[in-house]
């Protein structure tokens, strides 16, 4: 799993709490994906402002767009 946090999303430190809500939220998301997934998670400006629960809510409804999300094991 990568981080992109670009300077668009704020200054250093919106930049490093984003990326350090971001971490906690695909931890908590990547047991749910299969073993050799690699996924790239881009912040867009608004994840500045945005809750934990929010970027959460984010992540696992894109995670299901692209077919990441259910139990390990359990994709086609």
């Amino acid at each position: 799993m990568g981080l992109i946090v670009s300077k668009a999303v704020g200054n250093a430190v919106v930049r490093n709490r984003v990326a350090r809500r971001l971490r906690a939220v695909c931890a908590a998301e990547i047991s749910t994906w299969e073993a050799g997934d690699l996924v790239v998670v881009r912040a867009l400006p608004a994840a500045g402002a945005a809750s934990s629960a929010a970027l959460a809510s984010d992540l696992h409804q894109a995670a299901a767009r692209v077919g990441l999300a259910g139990e390990a094991g359990t994709r086609p």
